[in-house]
């Protein structure tokens, strides 16, 4: 008798064990029949662990069908719309009994395949349970004795939970431009500050800040105290003058650099981040680790990271739907960053809120208010026909340019 293997079964059986199949249809949804055909059509996936485009065409059509039947579309936390890639997907199949284990070597190989893939020795790198864990970690390892001092807005993780622990937290608003204001933040750069936070590309503005100025600045900055540089949008990037702060890193100055398993890989739910240090400063932060990374998504992560053909491939779609959106915001002649990363920041001269309620009845989800920017928008990168769906909605919703654009609109 056969063994019972995941990889034994194929997605087509699998979906009617389940009962997500019945009679050749999918059994939900005004879509089913297109999701049903996407499903049943296994395709040729992957070469050589690589996903070919034929592969990743029959995986879009089937996301884009799943996504359709599964009102509102998801516009709102800078996700990928294709999720994991199907080598992902198979290497978490393949290694389903790893569960069970503690200890797991998915673990210790995903951080040796990172290694390799970012150009460090494997005693540099750190993996963590998301990018939620990361923050709360430096925060604890470099800011609990200090203070800590970051651009305002930028991403929350880390200011918010530093100041649940009583850290004085130094917020510097953005330039006019909405990059990081590195002439204040270095003026700020007291001998009190033990940890500064830098976004790059940020969120919520999506932008770069100039390469040399803010590779100047974290260096300096490291002479003085700990510097996190978040590079979460880093694969997303197109701008040819952006270099990563991973060389600061292995030139041993008193930088961390954080990656993570939940963009360009789609891995948000499976909790996989990473840190990039020096031995020394992951030695200090790994017994201040309250969890352990999830094998499911080092698994998914380790053949994604690999998987280099499926990156490209949703890079290019998310550079072909960012267009769409640069193109539509200036058309209606909205004030917009220079994006960068799997979203776009818009002016929209209204409440935030506004702008949710009128899209969500469109059938799509927006990001939430940053202040003090409570009239501008962030809207997720989807699939190229759903940005040409949201440039079509949003004239409605927001229309031309204001006369003024009011004191948040930079």
């Amino acid at each position: 008798m056969t063994p019972f293997t995941p990889s034994a079964v194929s997605r087509r059986q699998w979906l009617k064990s389940s009962g997500l199949v019945a009679g050749g249809a999918i059994a939900t949804g005004s879509l089913t029949p297109a999701l049903a055909q996407a499903l049943e059509s296994d395709g040729p996936h992957l070469e050589n662990g690589l996903t070919t485009p034929a592969g990743f065409a029959a995986h879009e059509r089937m996301i884009e069908a799943v996504r359709r039947a599964d009102v509102p579309i998801r516009l709102a936390s800078n996700e990928n719309p294709y999720g994991m890639a199907p080598s992902a997907r198979k290497a978490i199949e393949d290694g389903w009994k790893q569960h069970a284990w503690y200890g797991a070597p998915g673990i210790p190989n995903l951080k040796k395949v990172y290694a390799q893939s970012v150009g460090v020795p494997e005693d540099h790198i750190m993996i963590v349970a998301g990018s939620s864990e990361l923050l709360s970690i430096v925060n604890l390892a470099y800011g609990i004795k200090g203070e800590i001092l970051t651009p305002w807005p930028t991403y929350e993780g880390l200011p918010r939970y530093a100041e649940t622990l009583g850290i004085k937290v130094h917020k510097v608003p953005l330039a006019a431009d909405l990059t990081h204001d590195l002439d204040t933040m270095d003026r700020r750069l007291t001998q009190a500050i033990d940890l500064v936070f830098v976004c790059n590309p940020n969120n919520p503005t999506a932008n770069l800040t100039e390469n040399r100025k803010l590779r100047s600045f974290v260096s300096n900055a490291s002479r003085r105290s700990m510097v996190l540089v978040d590079e979460a949008y880093h694969d997303f990037v197109t701008d040819p003058s952006y270099t990563s702060c991973i060389d600061m890193v292995k030139a041993g100055e008193n930088v961390i650099v954080s990656r993570t398993g939940s963009k360009i890989h789609g891995l948000a739910a499976l909790r996989i981040a990473f840190v990039i240090a020096r031995p020394d400063i992951i030695a200090r932060l790994q017994p201040l680790s309250t969890s352990a990374p999830c094998v499911f998504g080092a698994l998914g992560a380790t053949a994604s990271i690999q998987d280099t053909a499926y990156q490209t491939m949703c890079k290019q779609r998310n550079v072909e739907g960012r267009e769409i959106m640069k193109t539509a915001i200036a058309k209606m002649g909205r004030k917009m960053t220079d994006s960068q990363t799997n979203f776009v920041f818009l002016h929209a001269g209204m409440p935030v809120e506004q702008v949710q309620k009128a899209m969500f009845a469109k059938g799509f989800m927006v990001g939430r208010a940053f202040p003090p920017f409570t009239d501008w928008v962030r809207i997720s990168i989807g699939t190229p026909d759903e940005m040409r769906a949201v440039a079509a909605a949003l004239p409605e919703v927001i229309g031309g340019a204001p006369k003024s654009m009011g004191s948040s609109g930079a």
